[in-house]
């Protein structure tokens, strides 16, 4: 049971990336996945959700309309596309789950890090000129 984050990658400000977080040994059919992201110094913070149940997203104001997060079920697998990039984007970003079968994972709201019970390792996004 994994969670693969990769994608990460050197961009100059206003580039773009693609995250992608791929699970094996399980599906992903009740889960909401997150991405959050810690720079150096800074708490985790999240940035974006989408349940699979519903397909609800949620962002964190300072990427809307510039991230979208997406996912393939048959690749078991959820994105995060990153357009515009500045460098307060900047950081390692981890994929998590959230969700049971009993109690199924939401996004109306990105909620706190301790919520979610199982993590990706992290991939390191740098934006720089």
């Amino acid at each position: 049971v994994q969670l693969q984050a990769s994608g990460g990658g050197l961009v100059q400000p206003g580039g773009s990336l693609r995250l992608s977080c791929a699970a094996s040994g399980f599906t992903l059919d009740y889960y909401a996945v997150a991405w959050f992201r810690q720079a150096p110094g800074k708490e985790r913070e999240g940035v974006s959700c989408i349940s699979e149940v519903d397909g609800s997203t949620a962002y964190t104001d300072s990427v809307k309309d510039r991230f979208a997060t997406s996912r393939d079920k048959a690749k078991i697998t959820v994105y995060l596309q990153m357009n515009n990039l500045k460098p307060e984007d900047a950081g390692t970003y981890y994929c998590a789950l959230k969700g049971t079968l009993e109690y199924p994972g939401y996004c109306s709201t990105l909620g706190s890090p301790s919520e979610y019970h199982f993590w990706g390792q992290g991939t390191l996004v740098t934006v720089s000129s």
